[in-house]
C-alpha cells in the first residue's frame, strides 16, 4: 500500500522540495474563484474561464479523486538572493516609495523564476518519475491526473490545504520555513492518502506587499486584479496596455517579483543550486538597454526552453518599447530606435509603444 509518507519521501528523490497531502474535496476558498472570474479580473485569461467547473471541483478534473498530492519546487538562486539581500534589490522593510523598480539603474526586471528553464517542463519530468514510482508500489487500479499551473486546478488553495504554506495577503503561497520563491505541481489520484493539517496565516498586520504594489493590482489584503498586475501585463495580455498603467512598467520587462521582494518572509528565503534555476547569462541582471538592442533571432535562442516563450518575442518587445521610456538620454533614444530596427518592432502593439516611449521622451526635453 502507499502512504503518504512513502510519497513524500520518493518526491524529495525526484527533485521536490515540498510535498503535502489534501483530500480533494470541493473546499470552500475554490467558491472565490468563480467571484473573481465574474468580477472581471481575469482579464484576457480566457482559459481560466473555460476551466471554471474543473477548478471549482476537483472531481470535475478525476472523478475518482480522493486525494491530491501538492508538490514544490524552490527556484530562488544563491546569487540571485545575495544580491537582494546585500542591498542591491528592494529593501524588504520597504513601502510603496522605496520600490523604484530600478529604473535608474539602467537595469532590467525579469521574474526569478523566467531566467532559467522553464519551469514547467522542469516540473513534469519529475511529476513523470514520481508518478511512475507511485504506479508500480499501487499495483492495478491507480487512477491518476497530474498538472502543473497551466492545468485546471486552483493549485494555491490545495497547496494551502496539504500544508505547503498559507496563501499570503500578496496571493501567493508563503511557507514559514523558506519563504515562497518556490513554484508548484499536483497530482490528483485516487488513492485514499492521510492528509496533512492545512497551513496556517501568518501574515499578521503586514501590509507590504500592498504598499508596494505600484499599479495597485492588490486591492485589498488576498485580493488581486490581474488586469492591473505587471506580470498579466507583460505576459498575458495581447492588448494594448493602459497608458495609465505604462510608465509603471519601467524595469519590470517580463513578470514582476515586487510583492514577494518586499515580504519579510523572503528575508531568508531558502536557495537552490539546481542547475535549472540558474539564471541564464543574458538574463542575469541585464541592462535595458541591451535588451532592446538584441536581434530578433538572439532573443529567440536566448529564450529557447524558457518560461519567456509564453509571452513571445512581439510581446517582449512591447514590454521594453513601454521600459524604454524610462531610461535615460542617449540610451533612452538608442533603445527605442534600435526596437524599432528588427522585423518584431514592426508589430502595430510595438509601434504603439515606441510612439508612446518617444512621446514622453519629447515632453521631458520640454522641460
Amino acid at each position: 500500500m502507499v502512504t503518504s509518507a512513502a510519497i513524500k519521501l520518493r518526491a524529495r528523490d525526484c527533485g521536490f522540495d515540498l510535498c503535502g497531502i489534501a483530500r480533494a474535496d470541493r473546499h470552500p476558498k475554490l467558491a472565490r474563484f468563480g467571484d473573481w472570474l465574474d468580477q472581471g479580473r481575469a482579464g484576457d485569461m480566457r482559459y481560466l474561464h473555460e476551466s471554471r467547473d474543473e477548478r471549482l471541483d476537483p472531481a470535475q478534473v478525476l472523478r475518482s479523486a480522493r486525494s491530491i498530492v501538492s508538490l514544490g519546487v524552490v527556484y530562488n538562486t544563491p546569487d540571485t538572493q545575495r544580491r537582494r539581500d546585500t542591498g542591491s534589490r528592494r529593501d524588504s522593510g520597504g513601502t510603496g516609495d522605496d520600490t523604484d523598480n530600478r529604473a535608474g539603474s539602467g537595469e532590467a526586471e525579469i521574474a526569478r523564476y523566467a531566467r532559467g528553464e522553464d519551469y514547467h517542463d522542469v516540473l513534469r519530468a519529475r511529476l513523470r518519475a514520481l508518478l511512475e514510482w507511485i504506479a508500480a508500489e499501487a499495483g492495478p487500479g491507480l487512477e491518476a491526473f497530474s498538472c502543473v499551473d497551466n492545468g485546471p486546478i486552483q493549485e494555491r488553495v490545495f497547496a494551502e490545504q496539504a500544508g505547503l504554506g498559507w496563501i499570503g495577503k500578496n496571493t501567493c503561497v508563503i511557507n514559514p520555513a523558506i519563504g515562497s520563491w518556490f513554484v508548484l505541481a499536483e497530482i490528483l489520484t485516487n488513492l485514499d492518502l492521510e492528509p496533512d493539517a492545512p497551513a496556517v496565516d501568518q501574515c499578521g498586520t503586514c501590509t507590504r506587499c500592498l504598499d508596494a504594489c505600484p499599479t495597485g493590482a492588490l486591492t485589498a489584503a488576498y485580493e488581486l486584479d490581474a488586469t492591473r498586475c505587471l506580470s498579466y501585463l507583460t505576459i498575458e495580455t495581447r492588448a494594448p496596455v493602459d497608458a495609465a498603467l505604462r510608465p509603471q512598467i519601467s524595469a519590470q520587462v517580463y513578470g514582476c517579483d515586487i510583492c514577494q521582494d518586499v515580504c519579510p518572509w523572503n528575508r531568508r528565503a531558502a536557495v537552490s543550486d539546481d542547475l535549472a534555476w540558474q539564471p541564464r547569462a543574458g538574463l542575469d541582471a541585464p541592462r535595458l538597454v541591451d535588451l532592446c538592442t538584441m536581434s530578433d533571432d538572439a532573443w529567440r535562442a536566448l529564450i529557447k526552453g524558457s518560461a519567456m516563450r509564453r509571452a513571445g518575442l512581439k510581446r517582449i518587445r512591447r514590454s521594453l518599447a513601454y521600459a524604454a521610456a524610462s531610461l535615460d538620454s542617449p540610451e533612452r533614444t538608442a533603445a527605442i530606435a534600435a526596437l524599432a530596427a528588427h522585423p518584431s518592432g514592426q508589430d502595430p502593439d510595438v509601434i504603439d509603444g515606441l510612439d508612446w516611449a518617444g512621446s514622453r521622451d519629447a515632453g521631458r526635453s520640454e522641460r
